[in-house]
């Protein structure tokens, strides 16, 4: 068999090697002539899976390394008996790293008290989720939205006009679509910012087309957005200057680039393709994900914003675009390590039972 795998996949170097022949390309090269002959793709959202990549090729199999799916067709999957996978949950950890790092930003050096604010969280799925319990241990308000979950289960949900008329932070954590009962295409338009009545901080690390650049523009300019924080833009990666310029914080689609995210989202791909062509590997876990120094931080205090900034400092990845954003898809290529709060033990000197508890409920070691 063979097996095309985006090169930007980590951990995945000759696990497939001894079951099948394996080429490696990069996520746009890969092509309808790379997987003409091809058996299975392992790839990331770079490669769009569409008729015009697979209609005349021999794949069977798709694993997406990630949560998103969208790069995917899946009618045509579905009519040409193509299966495909993604990674629910697989870098939920690392997305909730980001917010909690932008929180941190806001709190110690833009003057916000964050346990003060009401956070509206769009989207309360795999991330949305570790957001909430995040935001809930620092003690803020927090409303959730999330539609589809609210028609299965019913609960404390509200709509999303309401976060927007009531939340001074909102952050979003949706899959793209424009097909379902509850498209989220441009989710943020001119209509629904003109919604906004708190001047929120806004926040997307989803997908970029959940906002409409020119309408979040014109918000901005308008000051019915207060600070904007993207990780995610419409036509990644030829994004939007302006719209760069005008963000507090704008990162490079990297919150869910932790090292425990990728080796997640990789080893889920792995056993999926395993399952599907019954290959040994159906317990497959990288070995060598590597830590970082020092593994042990030191809080003096109780302030816990300045642990979250101790693991992971989003504001150097936002100057990092912001001073060389044609640099785009390479600062994403060669991200440098970083690992999420579960790695850590935190060495606690003002050391009280409460304090050591909230710790923990962040994901540390204590």
């Amino acid at each position: 068999m063979k097996i095309v795998i985006d090169d930007k996949i980590p951990f995945i170097k000759g696990v497939f090697e001894p079951y099948a022949d394996v080429v490696y390309a990069g996520g746009a090269a890969i092509d309808a002539a790379m997987v003409s002959d091809a058996d299975a793709l392992v790839i990331r959202t770079r490669t769009k899976c569409n008729a015009a990549l697979l209609k005349d090729s021999s794949v069977k199999f798709i694993a997406t390394a990630t949560i998103g799916h969208d790069h995917i067709d899946k009618n045509f999957c579905r009519e040409n008996g193509i299966k495909w996978t993604n990674a629910p949950g697989c870098n939920s950890g690392s997305v909730m790293q980001y917010i909690a790092s932008v929180l941190a930003v806001l709190q110690l050096r833009n003057g916000m008290d964050i346990k003060n604010q009401t956070i509206g969280i769009v989207g309360v799925g795999n991330v949305g989720s570790k957001v909430e319990k995040l935001c809930r241990n620092l003690g803020m308000d927090v409303l959730l939205c999330d539609p589809p979950r609210q028609e299965k289960e019913g609960g404390d949900f509200i709509s999303f006009e309401t976060i927007l008329e009531k939340a001074g932070i909102i952050t979003f954590h949706v899959p793209l679509d424009n097909e379902s009962k509850y498209p989220t295409f441009h989710m943020l338009n001119d209509s629904t910012c003109r919604k906004l009545k708190n001047r929120p901080v806004v926040i997307n690390s989803s997908r970029g087309e959940v906002f409409s650049t020119e309408a979040v523009k014109r918000a901005l300019n308008e000051e019915l957005i207060s600070k904007l924080i993207l990780d995610v833009w419409e036509e990644e990666p030829d994004i939007d200057m302006d719209l760069l310029n005008e963000v507090l914080i704008g990162t490079p689609h990297i919150a869910g680039y932790s090292a425990d995210g990728k080796a997640n989202g990789t080893s889920m791909s792995v056993i999926a393709i395993s399952e599907f062509f019954n290959l040994p590997l159906r317990n497959w876990y990288p070995d060598d994900v590597p830590g970082v120094d020092p593994g042990e931080l030191e809080l003096k205090g109780n302030n816990v914003f300045e642990l979250f900034l101790q693991t992971y400092d989003v504001e150097v990845d936002s100057d990092r675009l912001k001073y060389e954003p044609e640099k785009f898809e390479y600062f994403r290529g060669s991200y440098p390590l970083r690992r999420e709060f579960g790695f850590f033990t935190v060495n606690v000197k003002n050391n009280t039972p409460e304090l050591n508890s909230k710790i923990r409920n962040f994901g540390f070691s204590v």
